[in-house]
């Protein structure tokens, strides 16, 4: 009785609605898609109805593997940190090197397999080919996993570049934008295999019309020889050469003929482009007439250093004063003779960069620190930008600079010893490299001129890699020591970086300070980064570098090689930015006579404080 009670007082259950059939036409819309799943299950992948379709074809398993790899390795953090833009294009060139490399092997091994299977076609047991349910678990599995991992990739590639960024001292907020990267970078690697594909259509199209008239064999390599010559010459030289950087000289060169808002021309007579100067206003160049148009002023130093000072000169040659380097530094010689250059206490030769810029960072630290007893003198050499004077004409600039130096000594030394100047050289990137190249060697250099201070100096630069190949052992390479630094020292910090080797009583003149950032792709590209591990990712690596950064083939150089492009989006002391470690360097190379560390600090405070002229 109780439990027919329970049951009479449980609750009723509660019958669902039936449901309510789907219209015809959704129920047509879902089969279409149900089936469609299903074909593609049974068949992920595309086979084209020809063989001889060359561009419109389904890539290969392995090549697309191969290229997914590289993605993944484009993702690892470098030297600098990258915006999500530049990765998406980085990572792109990358799976399209990836992906050549896999089709590579994946075609070698076709080739080697050819001859056995037809050897056992021959025999009767090699007919079989690869059953479509395992080729297409294989596609399906390569789906699962790469969308699996390129999320975990991306995810942990954006939590590296936070890491970076807090190593050197920027915000740790990062806008990863990491379905655009994949996008980009799909749409690039895209673009370049099917470029790649419509070389090789050409190639196909040309033996078959050379097999007309010649033995096949003949024909294949003619074709491949000319294929070669259109990719490698049509690249250099009309795509590049006359296309990129025919542009670039363009722009540059009309770009040098305007003057930055703000700069006028100089009315003290002390400066090049005056009414007084041996060189025509208009023919200093862009960077030139910002360089002497923003002169500093007695009255200016006077404010900062609270000492008597006087008009510091500057003396610039641009590159239409002259038409050689020779004329251009006899030239230079005149007008610092006209200017009573040889007459003050500091002599300072600057090496150009690109159009003829001279960092004011790096000039004004040595005017303010001698009372504008000082003249720097400089020549320009090119008009176009860095980047297209590094690929075009670097040796212009040691070529420059070195008919600079020459002239300059020969004019010191009909001078009385007593009453010489002291010479000094300082330079910037490829600046940098203009005044390494002016001379042989360290020993050179010490030779001629009372001090030096280089900031950035490009891999390439030849007294840069003989100091750092024979640095004293235990020294890193981002932070070299030559000869216990007597003469040269590398400094990121110059506060505690140039008191390291040794005190100042060990560091004998001359003396020559190196600005070296630790994350400088500048100093580190090379073209040997495609094959070889570098020195400067091995431990210990540099202050400002995350332990997560690793070499790869051909990766670590695109990467590097994106790194100089964006080598100036972070703060000074690190990528290309060197802001003001000069004031430091020059209280060092060259101080004047009273001039304390309580001076350095204050002249520094100053220098971080203002915004630069140019």
């Amino acid at each position: 009785m109780g439990q027919v009670a329970d049951r009479q007082l449980a609750p009723p259950r509660r019958i669902p609605p039936p449901r309510r059939p789907l219209p015809p036409r959704a129920r047509r819309r879902l089969r279409r898609i149900r089936a469609l799943a299903r074909a593609l299950l049974r068949r992920p992948y595309w086979d084209p109805p020809d063989s001889s379709y060359v561009v419109r074809r389904w890539p290969g398993l392995t090549a697309i593997c191969c290229a997914t790899l590289f993605f993944w390795l484009s993702l690892t953090p470098s030297l600098v940190p990258r915006p999500w833009l530049l990765q998406g294009v980085i990572g792109g060139i990358t799976a399209a090197i990836g992906y050549a490399i896999g089709a590579l092997a994946e075609w070698l091994v076709r080739l080697t397999v050819r001859p056995v299977r037809r050897r056992l076609r021959s025999r009767g047991r090699g007919n079989r080919r690869p059953r479509p349910r395992l080729r297409a678990r294989a596609w399906l599995t390569y789906y699962a996993l790469s969308t699996v991992a390129t999320i975990a990739a991306l995810s942990w590639s954006a939590d590296a570049q936070r890491e970076l960024r807090r190593l050197q001292e920027m915000p740790e907020t990062l806008t990863w934008h990491s379905l655009m990267i994949a996008a980009v970078a799909l749409a690039i690697c895209g673009a370049l295999v099917a470029l790649g594909r419509t070389v090789r259509l050409g190639t196909r199209v040309l033996i078959r019309l050379l097999g007309r008239f010649v033995p096949r064999p003949v024909a294949i390599g003619v074709s491949l020889l000319v294929s070669a010559m259109v990719v490698v010459f049509g690249t250099r030289d009309v795509v590049f050469d006359r296309g990129v950087i025919d542009v670039a000289a363009y722009l540059a060169q009309n770009t040098d003929k305007s003057t930055k808002d703000g700069i006028t021309r100089p009315r003290t007579p002390l400066v090049s482009g005056s009414a007084a100067s041996l060189v025509d206003w208009d023919e200093l160049g862009y960077e030139g007439r910002n360089f002497t148009g923003s002169s500093l002023t007695s009255r200016q130093i006077t404010s900062v250093t609270g000492r008597w000072a006087i008009q510091p000169i500057r003396v610039y040659v641009g590159q239409e004063s002259a038409s050689t380097f020779t004329a251009r530094a006899r030239l230079a010689v005149r007008e610092l003779e006209r200017t009573g250059a040889f007459d003050r206490s500091v002599l300072a030769i600057a090496g150009t960069t690109g159009r003829g810029w001279v960092n004011s960072t790096d000039a004004e630290p040595l005017e303010y620190i001698h009372g504008g007893d000082t003249a720097i003198v400089a020549v320009q050499y090119s008009y176009l930008p860095s980047w297209a004077s590094f690929l075009v004409d670097k040796e212009e600039a040691g070529r420059a600079t070195r008919a600079l130096v020459d002239a300059v000594r020969a004019r010191l030394r009909e001078q009385p010893a007593e009453r010489r100047p002291e010479l000094v050289v300082f330079g910037e990137s490829l600046g940098a490299y203009g005044i390494e190249a002016a001379f042989d060697g360290p020993d050179d250099m010490l030779s001629k001129v009372d001090g030096a201070v280089l900031a950035g100096s490009p891999n390439f630069s030849p007294l840069r890699r003989e100091l750092t190949a024979h640095r004293d052992p235990e020294s890193p390479i981002w932070r070299p020591e030559y000869e216990d630094g007597r003469h040269f020292r590398f400094a990121q910090w110059p506060e505690e970086d140039l008191a390291r080797p040794g005190p100042a009583s060990s560091w004998e003149k001359p003396r020559v300070v190196y600005l070296q950032n630790a994350s400088d792709a500048i100093v580190w590209w090379s073209p040997g980064l495609a094959l070889n591990p570098p020195r400067w990712l091995r431990e210990p690596l540099g202050p400002d570098i995350t332990d997560e950064v690793n070499w790869f083939p051909l990766v670590t150089f695109w990467q590097t090689t994106v790194d100089m492009a964006v080598s100036y989006g972070v703060g000074a002391p690190h990528g290309h930015r060197y802001g003001n470690g000069s004031v430091e360097a020059w209280a060092a190379v060259a101080p004047s006579e009273g001039w304390t560390d309580a001076d350095t600090e204050r002249l520094r405070r100053f220098m971080d404080g203002r915004e630069a002229p140019y």
